[in-house]
C-alpha cells in the first residue's frame, strides 16, 4: 500500500510539473532551463539552433577580459583609451570622445551592467592590442569551453555575418563564467552604475523585478529579437534559463521569469523524470540553418513601426484598465440614501 501511495504521489507530481511546462511553451525559439550545479536539463527546446548572439557575445569579451587579469597581463587600475574604432561604435555605448581614459574596472562594468559598444572595443585593444587578435582569443577560448556551434567576428556582438551561437553554448559559457571567475560574479548581479554625474541601468530587468536574481546577461539586434541568459539562486540552489529570439524586451523578461519560477517550483521532480545534462542532452533538430526573425520583433528600429506601434497602444490600454481596476476597488461604496416617511 505504501509502495502504491509513493508511486500516486510521483505520477501526481510529475502531472503537476508536465501542466506547470504548459505555460511555458508559448514560442518556439531556443530555449535551456537548467541547474548549475548538475548541469541537470530541466527544460529544452531547440537548444542547438544555429542564433545571433547580439550582445550576449559580451559574455566572452568579459571571459578574455577576466582570464588576462587573472594571469597578470593587465591589472584593474589599467587604462583603456578611447580610440577613433571604438568611438564609431553605435549605441548601446558610454560615448567617450576619441584619447579619453577608463579605468579597466569601470571599463568592465560599462560593459557587462551598461552593454557598452564602445568599451568593449576598448577592452579588446587594451588586452590584445588590436580587435581581430582579442576575438581569435574568443574563438580559442569557446573551442576550450565546448562551444562547438559558435564563432564570433566582433567583441560586442553588433550585426556581422558569420557571428553566431545556439543556446546550449550559451549555457556552457555561463557556467563557466561562474565556475572559473566567482570572484567577478557582482559584475553580473548589478542593476545599476554611474559614471560620473549619469545613472545607467541594466537591461536586465529581472535583478530589479525576479527574488534571486543574480545575473547575467541581455542581447538584442532585430535579427535576434531579444535575447538573455538569466541566472536566479534560491535556497541555495542556482538555475540558468536561456531564452532567445523573444519579439520584445517584456516577453524577454516575462518568459525567462517563467522558466526560472518553473524550476525552482518543480525541481525535485524535473530532476527525477529527466536525467539528461548539456551533455548528454539529444541534439536538436532544425539547427542548421542561421535564420533572422527581424520580421517578428516589435521595434522601432527594425522597421516594424505598424506593430510597434499596435504594441504599445495594447500596453497603454493594459496599464489603463489596471489603474481602473485598482481605482474602482479603492472607491468607497455609495451610502444609498433612505426613503423619507411622511405621516
Amino acid at each position: 500500500m505504501r509502495h502504491l501511495m509513493r508511486r500516486t504521489g510521483f505520477l501526481v507530481a510529475a502531472l503537476s510539473a508536465w501542466l506547470s511546462a504548459l505555460t511555458i511553451t508559448a514560442t518556439a525559439n531556443p530555449t535551456l532551463l537548467f541547474d548549475a550545479k548538475s548541469e541537470r536539463i530541466l527544460y529544452a527546446q531547440d537548444a542547438d539552433r544555429l542564433w545571433y548572439p547580439a550582445s550576449l557575445t559580451k559574455i566572452m569579451t568579459a571571459y578574455v577580459v577576466f582570464d588576462a587579469l587573472k594571469r597578470g597581463r593587465i591589472a584593474m587600475d589599467s587604462k583603456l583609451v578611447s580610440s577613433e574604432r571604438a568611438q564609431k561604435e553605435p549605441p548601446s555605448k558610454i560615448g567617450l570622445p576619441v584619447g579619453s581614459e577608463i579605468s579597466l574596472e569601470l571599463g568592465l562594468r560599462s560593459l557587462i551592467i551598461k552593454s557598452a559598444n564602445d568599451v568593449a572595443v576598448m577592452l579588446a585593444e587594451s588586452v590584445s592590442g588590436s580587435v581581430e587578435t582579442f576575438v581569435s582569443r574568443m574563438n580559442a577560448t569557446a573551442k576550450k569551453l565546448g562551444m562547438t556551434r559558435t564563432h564570433f567576428v566582433n567583441a560586442n556582438g553588433l550585426p556581422v555575418d558569420g557571428q553566431m551561437t545556439t543556446a546550449r553554448d550559451l549555457a556552457r559559457l555561463a557556467l563557466a563564467i561562474n565556475r572559473d571567475f566567482p570572484e567577478h560574479a557582482h559584475y553580473w548581479a548589478t542593476p545599476y552604475m554611474r559614471i560620473g554625474k549619469r545613472r545607467l541601468r541594466s537591461h536586465n530587468s529581472l535583478l530589479r523585478t525576479f527574488d534571486g536574481a543574480d545575473g547575467i546577461k541581455t542581447g538584442f539586434i532585430c535579427d535576434s529579437g531579444f535575447n538573455v541568459v538569466a541566472s536566479a539562486t534560491r535556497g541555495g540552489r542556482k538555475l540558468i534559463a536561456v531564452v532567445l529570439g523573444s519579439p520584445s524586451a517584456g516577453d524577454r523578461n516575462k518568459r525567462a521569469a517563467a522558466l526560472l519560477k518553473h524550476g525552482f517550483k518543480t525541481f525535485e521532480w524535473k530532476a527525477f523524470l529527466n536525467t539528461a545534462t548539456l551533455a548528454s542532452l539529444p541534439p536538436s533538430t532544425n539547427s542548421n540553418r542561421l535564420v533572422s526573425i527581424r520580421d517578428e520583433v516589435r521595434g522601432w528600429s527594425c522597421g516594424n513601426r505598424r506593430r510597434a506601434r499596435a504594441a504599445a497602444r495594447a500596453k497603454r490600454r493594459k496599464v489603463l484598465r489596471a489603474k481602473r481596476r485598482r481605482a474602482a476597488k479603492q472607491k468607497p461604496a455609495t451610502a444609498i440614501p433612505l426613503p423619507t416617511l411622511r405621516n
